[in-house]
Formats: structure tokens, C-alpha cells, sequence
């Protein structure tokens, strides 16, 4: 078998390294660990991979000269870039939002005041840029908070609760934001139900016990979004791995909340115990699991390599455990890692310097296009098992048509040597200190 290879020696700086081809016949194995890929065993079948059109990141977008925004757009979304086929919006203010809104008048239980203007400042230009490379592009719509007046906190930051009186008039909210995105061409492929329900946060938030969300699901908003669009996904807990096991229990266990609740998301904040997801899918085989949230926290770190070896372990960690899409956080951000409304700032694949009409690529955005320039939408992951050096890991998957693809990640400080065992031929792989390395056919 011929395969081609790419390699990032993160900590080296050198990103995206192309490697000749080589036969695996023709290479000598190691004396050392054999890994083996088994084609005919296979898991989950691979969605896409993406970002969040936040307000903040269409803003900072928007500062750029006409041109740079192409180069953004094509970097993400084109075959050439990541080649994302998903995204993820906020319904009403996040804390990546210039300030605190909502799309109603106080008050109208009616929502006869319903308006997304604002969206068409920032946020809808850059979908509609990024849907010319994807015109089916899947996206996610989820919320931060609900309008202060529906909470018992009269607030939309420092968490409350949805008032059960607005439980109803909420899920219509929901259905109007898809209706009025959908009438200026941008239809969804799923909602969640609450960003971070368990987190009181001083920006938008809110607050759901387990209990909550499964009775707001089966009460008011399973209902309502099917008749609305039976084929819009519901998405659970979207909130970190540390307790998404009992979660999914409650969501999934009444049958009622279940037959409304496509999957369950999860955020990489607080936990990397990936195995909790498999978990989730062992306990229920049909669901279906999503990461729709990761970013690296405290601010931007241009130049740092820490921070795609974060996203490539998480990454490897995530899909290996039953994960079908991967949707990370803002696509961009200015240098401040911003703006954001309560000072929360992050980091972000591509930082954007607004005094200088430039851009800066992060070793994030290579360790990403690792695995979402090779790993297509419809690949099965498929099996693989042996005896792991320690600090290496690796995922791979089988393309539709028939092609495969391998992401190894080498962690430690040392060169590691791994034999890949694949249809009764080996390949002897060298993984440089800090390095991540695809096999593609």
C-alpha cells in the first residue's frame, strides 16, 4: 500500500511538512510496538468538522480588508483550507458578543417583536461567505440565555432559571430564530438545548438540573421544534465530560425526553476523560455524540505549540470514543482575544491584528487540518489496537471511497518508533518529539 504522509513538529514550529510517499513493502520494521488497523471493524460515522460564527469573531472579521476576509474564509472552508462543513451560532448574546441582547421587546410573551437584525451586521455575512464553499453547511444553533425577563434572576449573566411560566413562549423563541435565519437562506441542522447548563457564569447563562432539561424537553421544546422541522436535531447537556454520563442517563432514560433528543454534545473544559463518552454510548447505542466547544482559555498565545497539541489530543481522545462531528470555538479573534463583553478572553486558530489588516495562524488551526483535511464527511472510524509507546496516540478512519487515513500524535520529549500493521503489510513510522503525523492514501 502507498501512502502519502504530513508531518507537524509542533514545538519545532514547522507545520504541515509534506513527506514523500512511501510503500510499506519497502520499509523495514522497527523492533518496537505494533499497532493494527482493522478496516472491517468499524464505529461512528464521521459528520464534519467546524467553527463558531460568534458576533465576536464576525466583527473582527468584518475589520479586515475584503481580500483578508477571503483569505479567512478560504482558510477554514475551502478544499485548499480546513475544509469545514459545520458551524455553530449563538441564539441571543454569548459572552463572545460585543454586549448582552436579545431579538424581543420586555415582555412579548407573544414574541410579535421578534427581530434578528442585528445578526445582519456581522454574523450572517460571514455564514453567507462560508456557505459559498459549503452551501449545505450543518449548523448548530444554541443559547446562552433566554431575554432577562424570562429568568428568576431578571438577568441574562450570573446563571437563573427559566421561569416555568415562559417555558412554552422560550421554545417558540427558538423556532423564531430558525424561521428568520432560514428566510434569509440559512437553514439549521440542529439546536442544543442550553449552552453549559450546569455553569453560573457572569456572562450569559443559565441554569438546568438534569431533571429540568429532560422536562423542558419533553414538555415544550421536543414538541415544538418537530412541529416546526421534524428533521432538526435536539442536542443535550453541551456542557463539559466530568458528569455527562449522569446527564445522558436522565435525558435518555425516560423515553419520552429521548424520542426528542438526537444526541448529546459535550464541551472539553474541566475533563479529557474520554472515556465517559463511550460510556454514554454504551449505555445507549443509538444516540448520537458531538463536541461543539473547545478553546484554549486565558487569552491569545501566538506562536505557542501547547496549544495544537491541546486540540490534536482532544481531538484524537474525542473521536476515538464514538464523537461524530467536531465543532470547535471562535473562528477568529483580535489580539486582545476578543472583543468580549465580561473579559473573558481566548485563544483562537486564527487571531486577527484589526490596527494592521493582517491575520496570524496558530499551531491550532494545523493540528486541526490534520484530521479535517483528510477525515471526510461519511468515513467510518475504524479499528485499532496494540501496544502504545507511551505519549503516543492515534485515531483512523475509512473515506467512502475505500481510502484511509491515520492521525498519530507523539506527546513526549522523545522519538518514538511505531510499526503500523494494515492488510497483512507494515509500515515503520518515526514520530519526532511533540510532532503530529497523517497517513493518507
Amino acid at each position: 500500500m502507498t501512502f502519502k504522509m504530513l508531518e507537524s513538529r509542533l514545538s519545532e514550529g514547522l507545520f504541515w511538512q509534506a513527506v514523500n510517499k512511501f510503500k510499506s513493502e519497502q520499509v523495514k520494521p522497527h523492533e518496537s510496538s505494533i499497532l493494527t488497523i482493522n478496516p472491517h471493524q468499524t464505529y461512528q460515522t464521521h459528520i464534519g468538522f467546524g467553527g463558531a460564527f460568534t458576533e465576536s469573531a464576525a466583527y473582527t472579521w468584518s475589520k479586515l480588508s475584503k481580500d483578508k476576509q477571503q483569505d479567512i474564509i478560504n482558510l477554514y472552508f475551502s478544499q485548499s483550507g480546513l475544509a469545514y462543513t459545520m458551524g455553530r451560532t449563538h441564539i441571543n448574546s454569548c459572552d463572545f458578543s460585543l454586549e448582552n441582547y436579545d431579538y424581543v421587546k420586555p415582555f412579548d410573551s407573544e414574541l410579535k417583536s421578534f427581530d434578528i437584525s442585528r445578526e445582519e451586521a456581522y454574523v450572517i455575512p460571514m455564514i453567507k461567505e462560508a456557505m459559498k464553499h459549503v452551501p449545505n453547511i450543518k449548523l448548530l444553533a444554541s443559547p446562552w440565555s433566554p431575554p432577562y425577563w424570562m429568568k428568576t434572576n431578571q438577568n441574562m449573566n450570573h446563571g437563573g432559571k427559566l421561569l416555568p411560566e415562559y417555558k412554552q413562549v422560550w421554545a417558540n423563541y427558538y423556532v423564531k430564530y430558525l424561521d428568520e435565519m432560514l428566510k434569509r437562506g440559512i437553514p439549521y441542522w440542529a439546536i442544543s438545548v442550553q449552552n453549559e447548563p450546569a455553569a453560573v457564569q457572569t456572562w450569559d447563562s443559565c441554569i438546568y438540573s438534569a431533571e429540568e432539561e429532560r422536562d423542558f424537553i419533553k414538555e415544550a421544546l421536543g414538541p415544538t421544534i418537530k412541529a416546526y422541522n421534524k428533521d432538526i436535531r435536539i442536542l443535550g447537556w453541551d456542557h463539559n465530560r466530568d458528569i455527562i454520563v449522569q446527564r445522558a442517563k436522565t435525558l435518555l432514560e425516560d423515553e419520552v425526553s429521548a424520542s426528542y433528543t438526537w444526541g448529546i454534545a459535550n464541551h472539553w473544559y474541566v475533563s479529557e476523560d474520554f472515556k465517559q463518552l463511550s460510556i454514554v454510548k454504551e449505555m445507549f447505542p443509538d444516540t448520537h455524540l458531538i463536541f461543539t466547544e473547545g478553546c484554549i482559555e486565558g487569552g491569545p498565545k501566538p506562536g505557542a505549540w501547547l496549544t495544537g497539541l491541546r486540540y490534536a489530543r482532544n481531538m484524537i481522545g474525542d473521536l476515538s470514543n464514538h464523537v461524530e462531528g467536531w465543532i470547535e470555538w471562535n473562528l477568529t479573534l483580535d489580539l486582545q482575544g476578543g472583543p468580549n463583553h465580561v473579559g473573558n478572553f481566548c485563544d483562537a486558530p486564527i487571531l486577527i491584528d484589526t490596527d494592521h489588516n493582517r491575520y496570524i495562524i496558530n499551531s491550532s488551526y494545523y493540528a486541526i487540518g490534520h484530521f479535517s483535511k483528510f477525515i471526510r464527511e461519511g468515513a467510518k472510524r475504524i479499528h485499532v489496537e496494540g501496544d502504545y509507546p507511551k505519549g503516543v496516540s492515534m485515531v483512523a478512519y475509512q473515506n467512502k471511497d475505500q481510502s484511509i487515513v491515520m492521525v498519530l500524535l507523539n506527546e513526549s520529549d522523545e522519538l518514538k518508533k511505531v510499526n503500523i500493521a494494515i492488510v497483512h503489510e507494515i509500515m515503520a513510522v518515526e514520530l519526532h518529539p511533540h510532532s503530529l503525523l497523517t497517513l493518507f492514501e
